[in-house]
């Protein structure tokens, strides 16, 4: 049996002021030509669908429309779950009819889906938190233990002080229960989540730039020695990076976004995950590249007209662009910057002698001009910066008014 694993869609995302929805759009027709190329018979979404918990007509639009094609017209299963930028009931809210396109959507951690049947296939048992699938051509079970992103007010229930210690043992008892009941060798058992896991005693993996914390501070770790020995492959969400932070024998796989959605995921290739698996057996893997969307590059010039060249050779990036020069940018050259590409997102203008001490004391003498006492009292902010020419024109422009 073959799964298409993906997460962090984050439809409706922004970049500061540049929508990310066109490079959407033909990143979700990329994953539907991929799950159709390779035949898979079920494809897994792995929570945080949306950027908000209230998304644009447009990009709800875009999430029915993706569903629908992955499902094959209804011939394969599609089960997406809910991460922490979503809303659970929002998720919930289609689901009835979502079920007659072959589409299971689980919004809240424990939830109860009841047993339905398609013309293709059918859920022949559930609990809360877990679903099995007969599916017409797979002659074998698919279990599905499911938690969608998971903390107190979700799962209603008081951790106390040590809330980390708590989830954890809440979340490993809970799959460790469903797991003993339902998950033996003869049928494919999975589990799909959107949580900040990684392994107990190792390096912390980071969460992205600009990620909503799962908790105020920091996001409570959830540690994968509690995923249950039967489960033979593990689909997270939450953390944009490719990562197997299982074993080969047992993946416990972050699939990736499928964009760039910060200059920290810069450079990085985005990927879906493609999975092999049959009863009783150890569950392979291949990633397959997603090529859509436009790179996000961090570039540094020493000077503008360097700049501009490389812009005009790069139109089709978005940018944050640093200038390290002498002296601060005048309108001009930022008018020029601007004026040759249109995907500038972030223009940092850093002097060189900015890392002077620039809460240094100076004395200064106010018996000075008052355009000397400008000035001093403009390289008192500025990192002992003089101020440039079109500065001091202005200056003077007021002063004359």
């Amino acid at each position: 049996m073959k799964i298409l694993h993906t997460a962090d869609w984050h439809l409706g995302k922004r970049l500061d002021g540049f929508s990310r929805l066109e490079e959407q759009v033909d990143v979700m027709n990329e994953m539907v030509q991929i799950a159709n190329n390779e035949n898979v018979d079920m494809v897994l979404i792995a929570g945080d669908l949306f950027d908000t918990f209230n998304p644009s007509v447009e990009a709800t639009e875009l999430f029915y429309k993706t569903l629908k094609q992955l499902t094959n017209n209804g011939t394969r299963p599609v089960v997406a779950i809910a991460g922490n930028h979503d809303s659970p009931d929002r998720i919930n809210a289609p689901d009835p009819l979502a079920r007659e396109c072959g589409i299971i959507l689980i919004g809240h951690p424990n939830e109860l889906i009841h047993p339905f049947k398609t013309d293709h296939f059918s859920i022949t048992q559930s609990a809360e938190g877990f679903i099995e699938l007969a599916i017409d051509n797979i002659n074998f079970p698919v279990r599905i233990i499911h938690t969608a992103y998971a903390n107190e007010i979700r799962l209603k229930h008081y951790f106390g002080e040590d809330k980390e210690e708590q989830l954890n043992h809440v979340l490993k008892e809970q799959w460790k229960k469903i797991a003993d009941e339902f998950c033996d060798e003869n049928g494919i058992n999975l589990l799909i989540s959107h949580l900040y896991m990684n392994k107990r005693g190792a390096e912390l993996l980071e969460e992205p730039e600009g990620e909503k914390p799962i908790k105020i501070g920091n996001a409570d770790l959830v540690f994968s020695d509690g995923i249950p020995p039967q489960i033979q492959y593990t689909a997270l969400g939450h953390l944009h990076a490719f990562n197997n932070i299982g074993t080969i024998e047992k993946p416990v796989i972050y699939a990736s976004s499928p964009l760039c959605y910060s200059f920290s995921e810069a450079g990085q290739t985005k990927y879906v995950a493609l999975v092999n698996l049959e009863p009783n057996k150890q569950a392979t893997f291949t990633k397959i590249n997603l090529t859509k969307g436009k790179p996000l590059v961090r570039k540094t010039f020493q000077t503008v007209e360097n700049a501009v060249n490389w812009l005009l050779e790069h139109p089709n990036t978005l940018v944050e662009l640093t200038i390290e020069s002498e002296t601060f940018l005048t309108t001009g050259e930022r008018k020029a910057l601007f004026q040759s590409h249109s995907g500038i997102v972030h223009l940092i203008p850093k002097v060189k002698n900015q890392m002077a001490d620039s809460n240094q004391m100076n004395e200064i003498n106010l018996n000075q001009d008052i355009k000397e006492l400008f000035k001093d009292y403009f390289k008192s902010k500025n990192a002992n910066q003089q101020p440039n020419n079109e500065l001091m024109d202005l200056f003077n422009e007021i002063l004359n008014d």
